[in-house]
């Protein structure tokens, strides 16, 4: 019986045909004292931890799953074998088919044999009858277990048979099925069924005689469901026209006679496709890939009474999968760019997400696969059902991964129990300023919860003394800060905090020692009464995490593990510097930024590279190179300087000397009303009046390297090999007596 909240997957679940392309780490975080944190984000009740499941060695492009806890599954694979066995060993035959126990994940003695005569057999789709008794399945196949069949079939359940009486010719591929009381409606590649024209979706009883009803496509058939009363049908592929009339990817048409109810003209691109299709109480949804430019691949949500639109996201990366549970859409995908929503910027590909029914904005849930063999792209299918208490989510597809160990085709997971903890923060401690201690960290990241709870301990008590929670998500995990008041002088002190998703509880991070100030430390006083916004000082250890010393808490994320802790610093006092290698490495800031009017990049660089490099810019892509990136400082193969920003055309000015020497220089550019100036070592070396404007885009600061393709005198390496330290960002563009005094402070001043 179906509610509002769950979708029509537990009986029957199909799997999309075709599919191409879809998906991202980091994570947001918003410090606030308040409730403890609950182990799964509501209104998740799934966990990501994945569960103990037998594999197949190809393939799995369909599920079923029964009410009383068998997972039907099909595809191309021609053995099973138990969880853990690496491929080629402990397999078992299971010829493009296998039922397994939903809840312990091992096969059950249903067996069943799809094969085909010449070429490649597959089972594209299976769907259960409403009673459970009769499963669909469609394909490309010519017989099951011997028993000659055209591209269809059904078995009985109960003896895991083909049954005898139904058999119906289909010219081609069935990649989509769907059932009721008494009729089944398929889509796929064919154009006649039993031996009458039906272009790519037909409709026969559930004693095979073929019906009446007619929904003509021009292109394949990926996608079928009945809608909650029975009175219509949603179908979605790849066709521009049902019955004639103009559509694209998607159409209502009526149940009993085909006729078309509701047309989408304009609604999805032309090049993009429905690769699935799901309902729940209220709406339908649709699972779109798109191939080339301008394609859309996110998910649609649509109102069942009107068939309009309720919210669609944006997210780049093929859905092909969906299944609603208890208000939340859950989606197998290669999502690898959701930018355009607000979400994670173009970075590697996440493949299982999940949205609240309401809303398109991704919960924390987060779980992934890699993109596994075939196209490839990841899931393909998903199914649920009841077994033992506990509901159970499986996944099919292409994967050989699941978080990140080695599970080839098939995954599941539960309501319970949520056994993940949250990951150790990264702490860092600043005591700038007398008769205080900032302790700082980057917020966790957990699997299938966004508001951790974080508790601090100091000088190895027991108990904690503060505690706080904060919000994060993989591409977003935000600085936290709490200070300590309660320490004099000359006092050292010990933090170690640990994070917990109100279940589990992570180990305590590793000891952080500050000695407290007993005086200002000029330089660092300076930057921030000029009003920096950012300020990374780059005294953390070994982590991912460069605190910003500013009340604006944007962090910097650090990338492939530069060299921690340099010393000599570029100025006086305990802080370090940053080792960047010129390959990968790089920091980029945690927050988003919109294009600055004026601004102001200041650093303090020391190399004797001669391949040159990226040192501090602005880019719209943080785990990747930028598509979009100026407002930057990068150093020529010879040494010298270029500041450059996009207005038109690149806009630069480069200073006359060099500055790879091997010595500490400090770097300062501006843009303003009186255009784009850059100073060395507290002097103006290159300016232009003319430059007062840069590109508009949405990006990142980025701290040794991004993409300098297409810039002036373009350096051998986009990355920056030597040290950096003391960098920071100003909203204004700094006068140039604050950047002499700046300059001035370098020996404490």
């Amino acid at each position: 019986m179906m509610n509002e909240t769950t979708g029509r997957r537990r009986g029957r679940v199909r799997a999309a045909a075709a599919a191409l392309c879809l998906l991202a780490g980091a994570l947001s975080a918003a410090a606030a004292g308040g409730s403890p944190a609950a182990a799964l984000a509501p209104p998740i009740t799934i966990t990501a931890d994945d569960l103990s499941t037998w594999q197949t060695n190809g393939i799995v492009w369909s599920m079923a799953a029964s009410e009383d806890g068998v997972v039907y599954t099909g595809g191309t694979f021609s053995t099973v074998r138990p969880p853990g066995a690496a491929s080629g060993t402990s397999e078992q035959p299971a010829v493009n088919f296998a039922a397994f126990d939903a809840a312990t994940g091992a096969p059950t003695d249903c067996s069943l044999s799809f094969t085909l005569s010449s070429g490649t057999a597959t089972v594209r789709s299976l769907v259960l009858s409403p009673d459970g008794k009769t499963l669909y399945a469609g394909g490309r196949f010519g017989s099951v277990n011997g028993v000659g069949v055209s591209n269809i079939a059904a078995i009985d359940t109960a003896t895991c048979t083909p049954r005898q009486n139904f058999k119906v010719a289909v010219s081609a591929t069935v990649r989509a099925l769907a059932v009721t009381d008494d009729t089944v409606y398929l889509g796929g590649d064919f154009n006649t069924v039993a031996g009458q024209t039906r272009k790519k979706f037909a409709a026969v009883t559930t004693g095979a005689a073929l019906k009446p009803w007619k929904a003509d496509t021009d292109e394949v058939g990926r996608a079928v469901e009945v809608t909650p009363d029975g009175r219509h049908v949603v179908i979605g592929g790849d066709f521009f026209t049902v019955n004639n009339t103009t559509t694209h990817a998607l159409a209502v048409v009526d149940a009993t006679t085909g006729a078309l109810a509701k047309s989408y003209p304009g609604f999805i691109p032309n090049a993009s496709t429905v690769q699935d299709l799901t309902s729940d109480a209220k709406q339908f949804y649709t699972a779109n890939e798109g191939t080339g430019g301008g394609v859309f691949d996110g998910r649609i949500a649509l109102d069942l009474t009107t068939f309009d639109q309720v919210w669609r996201d944006t997210c780049l990366g093929a859905t092909q999968a969906l299944l609603v549970h208890n208000g939340v859409l859950y989606s197998g995908s290669h999502a690898h760019d959701c930018a355009s929503m607000g979400e994670f910027p173009d970075q590697p590909r996440k493949h299982l997400l999940a949205q609240s029914v309401n809303d398109p904005k991704l919960l924390p849930w987060f779980p992934d696969t890699n993109d596994g063999i075939g196209e490839p792209v990841g899931p393909r299918v998903m199914a649920q059902t009841d077994k033992g208490g506990h509901h159970y989510l499986w996944v099919g597809g292409e994967f050989t991964t699941v978080n990140s160990k080695a599970q080839q085709g098939l995954t599941r997971f539960a309501d319970g129990p949520d056994t993940g903890a949250p990951w150790v923060p990264n702490v860092s401690l600043s005591t700038v300023v007398p008769g205080r201690v900032d302790v700082d960290w980057q917020t966790s990241f957990d699997t299938d919860d966004g508001v951790l709870t974080y508790r601090i301990y100091k000088d190895g008590a027991s108990t904690p003394v503060h505690t706080t929670t904060g919000y994060s998500v993989f591409w977003d995990r935000p600085q936290l800060r709490w200070t300590d008041t309660d320490v004099a002088p000359g006092e050292t002190h010990t933090y170690r905090i640990s994070a917990s998703d109100g279940i589990n509880t992570s180990a305590k991070s590793p000891a952080a020692t500050a000695v407290v100030t007993s005086a200002a430390e000029a330089y660092p006083a300076r930057v921030i009464a000029d009003g920096a916004s950012l300020y990374w000082r780059y005294d953390e250890g070994t982590s991912t995490f460069a605190a910003d010393t500013t009340g604006n808490l944007d962090n910097g994320f650090l990338r492939n593990a530069p060299s921690y802790r340099q010393t000599p610093a570029a100025v006086s006092g305990p802080s370090t510097a940053i080792g960047f290698n010129g390959t990968d490495e790089y920091a980029y800031s945690n927050k988003r930024h919109a294009k600055p009017a004026s601004f102001s990049v200041e650093t303090w660089i020391k190399t004797t590279t001669t391949r040159g490099g990226k040192i501090i810019g602005f880019g719209n892509m943080t785990m990747e190179n930028s598509a979009q990136y100026d407002k930057h400082v990068y150093m020529l193969n010879n040494g010298r300087l270029t500041f450059g920003v996009y207005s038109g055309g690149t806009r630069t000015v480069s200073t006359p000397a060099a500055y790879n020497d091997g010595a500490w220089h400090h770097v300062v550019a501006t843009q303003g009303s009186g255009g784009i100036a850059l100073y060395v070592d507290g002097q103006l070396r290159a300016s232009n009046p003319l430059y007062t404007s840069n590109e508009d885009y949405p990006g990142y600061w980025r701290v040794g390297g991004d993409s300098l393709a297409s810039w002036p005198n373009r350096p051998t390496s986009n990355f920056f090999a030597g040290q950096i330290d003391e960098t920071a960002v100003y909203p204004t563009a700094l006068s140039s007596s604050k950047i002499a005094a700046h300059y001035a402070l370098r020996t404490g001043g």
